[in-house]
């Protein structure tokens, strides 16, 4: 089983940033695939951001939603079994519940149902 705790999240004026983190334990992470999810109010879920896991030969792959391309950096420590995800020019749009998910199959898509572990949650709050 894999535990995912994620942190980070808060309230920031528009334009600023954050810096969400989620710890896994219970096994490492390093060759799964890790995203980042979010559920804005009265809303689905949705996909953010995804890494893969990091072959030797290959590194990662990282994909991006639209609405977050160029503004939000997805990473990865495998050292640490955490894997990060900068928010920068926030909007008030990005405000929701932010979610770490794990991918045994290591690719980090877009698919939530590919995902077999999440986290509880973390709130981002972006004001106008």
């Amino acid at each position: 089983q894999v535990q995912l705790v994620e942190s980070g999240g808060g309230l920031v004026q528009t334009g600023g940033s954050l810096r969400l983190s989620c710890a896994a334990s219970g096994r490492t992470v390093s060759n799964y695939g890790m995203g980042w999810f979010r559920q804005p109010p009265g809303k689905d879920r949705e996909f953010v951001a995804g890494i893969s896991w990091s072959s030797s030969w290959n590194g990662f792959n990282t994909n991006y939603a639209d609405s977050v391309k160029g503004r939000f950096t997805i990473s990865r420590d495998d050292a640490k079994d955490t894997v990060y995800l900068q928010m920068n020019s926030l909007k008030p749009e990005d405000t929701a519940v932010y979610y770490c998910a794990a991918d045994q199959w290591g690719h980090g898509t877009p698919n939530i149902g590919q995902y077999d572990y999440w986290g509880q949650g973390t709130q981002v709050t972006v004001s106008s």
